[in-house]
Parts: C-alpha cells; structure tokens; sequence
C-alpha cells in the first residue's frame, strides 16, 4: 500500500496549499517541490508485492516508505495545529523550521526510492492462483471470479483500493450505510480536495465506481446499505493483516499499536485505550446497544483524555450513556465528524464545540420521542457544518439556522409553536439542503402512555408557512400529526425518499404524492387513519419511480385496489403493523417488478391466505421472489 500512501500525502499537501494561505506564503516553493517528488515515487503499485509476500517484511524499501510518509503527515497536520495558537513571531519561526523539515522529507523519499530494486515484471497467472490458494478456502469452481476479483483490485485506483478496504474495515460501525461511508472516506483524507468541490460529493462518486465494479453492493431489502461482497471481502482482509494501519478490538484494554491511525472499539467502559495522539479515527460503542450487559458503557461523559487526541477527524461514540462531552474536545481542531447517537436521554452541548472549526458533520440522534439536543447559541459559527441533526431549535437556534447556508442535511425535534415560523423562515433560506427532517413537540398532557399512537394530540404548528422548501431536498422526514396534506408537497420534484410518520391524515395522502416525478421511497407509519384504502390511492401510471413502499397502520382493514399500470417498478412492499389487514390488494399479481413482500405483525388470517399450499389469495403474489414474515404464529408459518 506505499503508493497509497503517496497519494495520500499529495492530496495533505495540496490542500494546504488551498487552505493554509499564511502559511503557505513562506513554504510553497518546498511544497510544490515535494509533491513532484512524489508524482516520481507514486508510479508504482508498492501493495501488488505486499499482498504476494514478496516484501521482506517491516526490512523492505516500500514498508519503510509508508512509515516515513505516516510520520511526515502527522508532522504535517502538527504544525498546522500549533501554527494557529502561536503569536506571529512565533509562527514565522515556525514556518521557517517547517520549510526545512518539508526538504529533509523530500531528501528522504529520494534515499529510499534510490534503495528499491527494478521494477516488478507483471504478475503471471499461476502466481496469483499459489497466492490465492495459500491465503483462502474456497470451492474449485470459484477460483475463476477470485482470480478476476484479484486483478480488479490489483488495477484499481489507490483512493478506491482504500477506500474498498475502509468498506471492510468498518463495516456496521456506522451501520453498514453508505451516506455513513462517505463521511468516514472523507475524514480519512481518501477524497482529493478541489476548488469549488465537495468533498462529500466525491466520495459518492468513488462508492459509485465500486458498485459498478461489483465490489460493494446494494442490500436490496434495506434502503441506502450496503455490504463488501467475496472475494473482495477475503482480498481486503488480506491487505489489512499486513498493515497495522487498523484495528478493531472487543474492549478498551487492548494495546494499540503506534502505527494505528483508525480504531474500533465495542463494549467499551468509561477509558479510552492507550492510544498515540495521531490517530485518525475513534469508534467506541457499547456491543448491543444500551443494554443491561453494557450498562458501564461510557457512562455520563467521555473521559478527558480524549482531548489529547488533537489529530482526531472522525469521533464515533454510539449507543452509550454519555450526556455531556468533556471540555477538552475544544482541542479536537480537526475534527471533522462528530457522531453521538443512540446517547444518553439528556445531552447539552457546551461552548466548546464553537471551537471545532473544521466540523462538517455533527449527528446527535437520539432514540426518545421526546429527546432532543441542545446546542450553544454561536453554533452558525461552524461554517463548514453541513450536518446538524437531532437538536432543538428554540432559544435563539432556529434563527441562527438561517444563516447556515452551507448545511445539507438538517434534523430538528420538539418542534413547537414558540418558534415554528421563525424555524420554517430559515429552512427556505437553506439553498443547499438536501435532507430535512422535522419532529413536532409531543403534547405531554393529552399523552396516554398506554397508547402506541404516540403523536396523536401533537400538531404540527404552523406548517401551512413552510410554503417554499429548499428546492433540491431529496429527503423529507415528518413526524407529527397533519390535519391536511401541505400543498407544497406536490411542487417537490427532486424529492426521493418521504418519510410520513404519526400524520393520522383523514384524507388520502396519495393524491399529491403520487405524481411526485422522482419519489423512489415512500414509508407512510400511521399517516392515514382511514380503514380503507381505494383504487385511487394507487392510481395507473402513479409513482412511477417508486422503488420501495411501506405501509403501516393499526387502523387498516382493508386495501381494495391497485389499479393495472401503477407502480412500474415497484421492488419492495412492507407491510407493517397492519394486524386488522385480511386481503392484500387485487392488482398486486400485475405489479411484475415486485422482488421483496415483508409483512411484520400482520393478521394470522392475512398469511393462512397468501399460502402457496392452497391459500385462495397466493396468486396475487406468487410471481414475488421472495416473501417474508415476521411475527408470533400459533400455527407455525409456511416457507417459499
């Protein structure tokens, strides 16, 4: 992985050279200088030997390589960060012994390319067939799609190598999604940085090249996921043995080696391992989520220490008690992510944050209807914020959002009438926003806690005011109860997913959705409290880039009709909660596209009926590839 490597350290030097003007001012002819010399080193493929044993272990040339690059990087991002609490005398002598430093690296790469030996002849066949079976145990007849597995990955491009392998690496960390990957490519410098570019965007791009490839995949049952398929998956895990560049671990006693820049860690307690200063990358969570067998899990705050961590760009701390952060992540001036969903039930953030300049993504989810966030006033300070989810937007926040022009994905909750309109007035400022996600203040008193409609007495205020949303929003969350259907829905052309929860509307929410052009995911969990659903609810040529519908509805007995040519490309219909549902629809046996029926807590009676051993409604779906059931039978359930 040397050229990696390389590539990696262009890209650091070249954003310094985007960003860092006073400093570059005084180094730039050396900076320049050393990424030509770099461009000389990078014309070779350093991880094709690695991979095969040819090195000679930690002894050999392109080993020794990626640690002088590893130490000048940290080198690099420690002099930014000192540079920046310096006086200006200070810094100039600093920049001054920077210079230098940036020559005796350059001297240095020139001695070790000096010291590696001719260029490799290209790998024979029968040499990739040994290796392959030496390192995995597989059936004969898959050695074909190894092999061509091992050549994709041998000719990739070295951002999608590493890429690939971060795929690997922490795969379910951020929940095997892919909007989680792009976050984890960027923070890990594996995306070039250009002028007028986002970096977010890039990386997009990269995981789309490697599902062409066929080297990650699309689960097709779970909207937005991803997983490494083989051989990828064994070749990555093969690379990453010959590297200590990761590490993954059950619990925070383990040992980490200096070499680790990104590291996992499950179950963990209230410390955080013995790491170096320089690492990249920190995911801690508890192993199942906040549990009884995880209760010490990171309790009420993380520990001081992580202030040392001043290299950190991604910090993950999920499914803990934590209700507080230590004032020390103030220190933490390159973070880039913040991750503390699925924490504690009462989380306040301090005016430390405010000194996270370099944030792009702050994720406070919190799993409570009622739970919520609270940011210190100055958070529109953070101008390269474009992720701010799970706060509360009273208190001064919700003007500030208005200004928040960079954001691109933006989730609120306990939305109420003390600053719903002035909330509504700063989203239509949000010309770049892409998800919005907005949860009404439940009605505590009118709440019965024995009840499973949880929104049912909590109105949305003031919608009918939030009448021009951001013009590229592709995602839209809305729990909350809506006495109608918002008008402006029906003008949103590039919205893709649309999550309807806890709306009880009395009147069809289809007729607007429905022609809705670009509307690929439609989840509706108590939006319509009518019993029956009409033909007109699913009309012919409706939804026509509906790729994933799911319907649930304590209330519904009976869905009627899908009209013939509705739901072109439908792939996948859940069906939840739906336990007074007998019938599915006639007309579904004409929805041809259908790969995946899930029905969860439906009637027993519904599934007796779909049966293939005689039920008198498996027509309707015996063309579906696959149908699933989840839920408590008293007579077992059948199989397809």
């Amino acid at each position: 992985m040397a050229a990696s490597f390389v590539t990696l350290f262009q890209w650091r030097l070249n954003s310094m050279l985007l960003h860092e003007n006073e400093i570059r001012l005084g180094v730039k002819d050396q900076i320049e200088l050393l990424i030509s010399q770099l461009d000389a080193a990078g014309s070779f493929t350093g991880d094709v030997g690695m991979i095969l044993g040819r090195e000679s272990g930690h002894g050999s040339w392109a080993s020794e390589l990626r640690g002088m690059l590893r130490q000048a990087e940290d080198f690099v991002d420690d002099f930014v960060i000192r540079a920046y609490e310096q006086t200006e005398k200070d810094r100039n002598d600093s920049i001054a012994e920077f210079g230098k430093e940036l020559q005796n690296i350059n001297s240095r790469i020139s001695e070790i390319m000096n010291r590696r030996p001719p260029v490799e002849t290209p790998m024979m066949l029968e040499e990739i067939q040994q290796f392959l079976r030496s390192t995995f145990v597989y059936d004969e007849e898959k050695e074909t799609d190894l092999v061509s597995g091992m050549l994709n990955y041998i000719n990739l491009p070295y951002d999608l190598k590493l890429s690939l392998l971060f795929c690997r690496v922490f795969l379910g960390r951020y929940g095997e999604r892919i909007d989680g990957l792009v976050r984890v490519l960027v923070a890990a410098g594996l995306v070039q940085e250009k002028p007028g570019e986002l970096m977010e965007d890039k990386a997009q791009e990269n995981i789309d090249k490697l599902i062409i490839l066929g080297m990650i995949e699309e689960l097709e049952d779970r909207w937005d996921h991803f997983k490494v398929p083989c051989p990828y998956y064994a070749l990555s895990l093969g690379v990453m043995k010959a590297e200590d560049f990761f590490m993954s671990t059950a619990n925070s006693d383990s040992v980490v080696p200096p070499t680790a820049r990104h590291v996992s860690i499950q179950d963990a307690d209230n410390t955080i391992p013995n790491t170096n200063s320089f690492l990249h990358s920190l995911f801690v969570s508890a192993k199942d989520g906040i549990s009884e067998a995880s209760s010490d899990c990171l309790r009420n705050s993380l520990p001081d220490e992580v202030g040392k961590l001043v290299h950190l760009r991604y910090l993950s701390v999920r499914h803990s008690k934590l209700n507080e952060l230590p004032e020390s992540i103030s220190n933490l001036l390159n973070l880039q992510t913040l991750d503390i969903s699925w924490s504690g039930y009462e989380f306040e953030l301090s005016n430390g944050v405010l000194n996270l300049a370099q944030l792009r993504h702050l994720k406070m989810f919190q799993p409570v209807d009622d739970n919520e966030v609270r940011v210190p006033q100055g958070i529109s300070r953070l101008r390269n914020l474009q992720t701010l989810e799970g706060i509360y937007a009273g208190g001064g926040i919700a003007k500030e959002l208005g200004v928040m022009t960079q954001l691109r994905s933006l989730e609120v909750r306990c939305v109420s009438d003390d600053h719903a309109d002035e909330l509504y007035f700063s989203v239509m400022k949000l010309s770049m926003l892409r998800k919005l996600s907005l949860t009404v203040e439940r009605e505590r008193g009118l709440y019965d806690s024995s009840s499973s409609l949880r929104y049912e007495n909590s109105i949305f205020p003031c919608l009918e005011s939030f009448s021009s949303p951001p013009p590229i929003l592709q995602t839209l969350e809305l729990t909350g109860r809506l006495f109608e259907m918002p008008l402006w829905l029906g003008s949103m052309e590039n919205l893709t997913k649309l999550y309807m929860c806890d709306s009880y509307l009395s009147e069809n929410p289809t007729t607007i959705l429905q022609f809705l052009p670009n509307l690929k995911y439609l989840q509706m969990f108590e939006a319509y409290k009518g019993r029956r659903m009409e033909k007109e609810f699913f009309r012919a040529g409706g939804f026509s880039k509906l790729d994933h519908l799911y319907i649930a509805s304590r209330n519904l007995v009976e869905w009627a009709e899908i009209e013939e040519g509705a739901l072109p490309c439908l792939k996948q219909l859940s069906i939840r909660y739906c336990k007074e549902l007998m019938v599915l629809p006639e007309g579904l046996q004409h929805v041809t596209t259908l790969q995946i029926l899930d029905m969860w807590c439906v009637h027993e009676d519904l599934i007796q009926r779909l049966s293939p051993n005689g039920g008198p409604e498996n027509y309707k779906i015996k063309h579906i590839p696959l149908v699933k059931y989840r839920g408590d039978m008293s007579h077992g359930f059948w199989g397809r």
